[in-house]
């Protein structure tokens, strides 16, 4: 078999390359590939099973159509219009432009709304409340970024993205779903294609292979990808840069104490560099009334993330606390370093989240069931394991991230309660970040890099754009 185009990976910045190309009639020769399940099929059993089962042969809320980051919370971040910067979503700008971006966010968003999104923007009312919460937070040097934010929830991104899905069924775009890109084949440094086997014998190396040929091949494998990406890039020389890992913890405290945050903003992202190392630490993905969860990534590495959904509601809010973490020569393996820590806290929790109290932290001990169960803020995970995460995530991490609560503390009173909460692992992996040019193309012709996996863009909304700008510049070379 013979295609224009074969992606790899059916995230956002997958699925909206392939819708951007229907609307310019060149989806007729194009393939998808991912190794989970279609939207519809993708059930986490946690809720009827009570803990994490470690679905085989992947995750069902790490892979499948749509990716990983739809079956969070399903935040669209977009832009304020004064701005002279992108300030959220990763580094598309850099490449084509803040106008060109701009102009793709309006046109990205407008597909989503088109196809069900919430006609809502957070954080675009309240001017005067969010001031004050800048400027506090300002005096405490931490640095607010309010941008307009669009809500899909957890579960009405399924809904939106079977939409997209079914939309792409109906135009003919060829879906190869249960399926992992082994290898792609490589000819005097051009891409002829990728060899592919059912993802069922993922763990079976002498299983055959199928080859499947195309004269440009986009990877567009998100950031449960980027060991696989890393991985690939070394055996064929792809060029690549030192990347970044985020590791941090996700933290679950009241409603009651964001309350001010949640109803101006519904997100806030605070910026830090606490002392004394003076490292970027953020807070991220913020999710009002939502629940922490657990997904698993290669290896049966279980990491935590946090789920908004629309209609249900918890009493509790979390987000992630993230310390960014750059590496020098000689050391330049940021997804193993972070892989590490991971696999230290599985074992510290049995193979499951790590739970801890905050408040434990500062006394120098563990968390027992016991305190757990008699804490006052309940935990919305219930298959997290109480335990002592400092024994794993490391001096520098944990001192970041204890200062930088105590700095927002400030900003929020009772940020930094004893009875919150924190989890382990929460980590984001970014991947030595692979080398590209204006046309989004590596250092290998005709094999393209887009979304989260490559280090190009962070979140939906900016993945996304990168598949609407990466399929306009593939137009010019499909044929009619």
């Amino acid at each position: 078999m013979k295609y224009d185009v074969i992606v790899i990976g059916m995230g956002p910045s997958s699925v909206f390359l392939a819708y951007e190309l229907v609307k310019l009639h060149k989806a007729k020769n194009i393939l998808l590939i991912e190794e989970g399940k279609k939207v519809e099929d993708r059930k986490c059993p946690i809720e009827k099973a009570g803990k994490c089962v470690k679905c085989r042969p992947f995750c069902n809320i790490t892979s499948g159509f749509s990716g990983a980051g739809a079956f969070s919370d399903g935040k669209l971040s977009l832009y304020n219009p004064d701005d002279d910067d992108i300030y959220v979503g990763g580094e598309l700008h850099k490449y084509i432009g803040v106008k060109e971006t701009k102009d793709l966010i309006d046109y990205t968003d407008k597909i989503y709304l088109d196809f069900g999104a919430d006609k809502k923007l957070e954080g675009t009312e309240h001017k005067d409340e969010i001031k004050k919460i800048y400027d506090k937070a300002k005096k405490n040097e931490i640095n607010l970024i309010n941008i307009p934010i669009r809500h899909l929830g957890t579960e009405k991104s399924h809904e939106l993205y079977g939409k997209i899905e079914q939309f792409l069924a109906n135009n003919n775009v060829n879906m190869k779903f249960n399926c992992i890109v082994a290898d792609i084949i490589v000819q005097d440094n051009h891409i002829k294609g990728v060899k592919v086997k059912d993802s069922n014998l993922i763990d079976d190396p002498k299983a055959p292979t199928e080859d499947i040929f195309a004269e440009n091949v986009v990877i567009a494998v998100g950031r449960k990808g980027a060991n696989w990406l890393t991985n690939l890039c070394e055996k064929h020389k792809i060029k690549t840069e030192a990347g970044v890992v985020d590791i941090g913890v996700r933290y679950e405290l009241p409603d009651e104490i964001m309350k001010d945050v949640n109803s101006y903003m519904y997100e806030g992202k605070f910026i830090g560099h606490p002392e004394p190392f003076g490292d970027k630490v953020r807070t991220f993905c913020q999710n009002p009334s939502g629940f922490v969860a657990p997904e698993v990534y290669d290896n049966n590495l279980t990491l935590v993330n946090g789920h908004s959904y629309k209609d249900r509601k918890s009493t509790n809010t979390n987000l992630a606390i993230l310390v960014s973490h750059h590496f020098n020569h000689p050391f330049n393996k940021p997804i193993d370093y972070g892989r590490n820590v991971a696999k230290n806290l599985n074992e510290l929790g049995g193979g499951n989240v790590v739970v801890q109290r905050i408040g434990d932290i500062y006394r120098g001990k563990r968390t027992w069931q016991d305190e757990l169960d008699n804490n006052k803020v309940v935990p919305t995970l219930k298959a997290a394991v109480p335990g002592d995460i400092t024994f794993a995530l490391g001096y520098r991490t944990m001192t970041n991230i204890l200062q930088f609560i105590r700095q927002m503390d400030k900003v929020v009173e009772g940020f930094a309660d004893p009875a919150n909460l924190l989890y382990g692992p929460e980590i984001k992996f970014y991947s030595n970040k692979v080398v590209i040019d204006k046309s989004l193309e590596t250092s290998i012709k005709g094999l393209y890099s887009i979304g989260d996996g490559g280090g190009l863009t962070r979140g939906l909304m900016m993945a996304s754009c990168s598949g609407v700008y990466l399929a306009r510049v593939l137009a010019n070379k499909i044929a009619d």
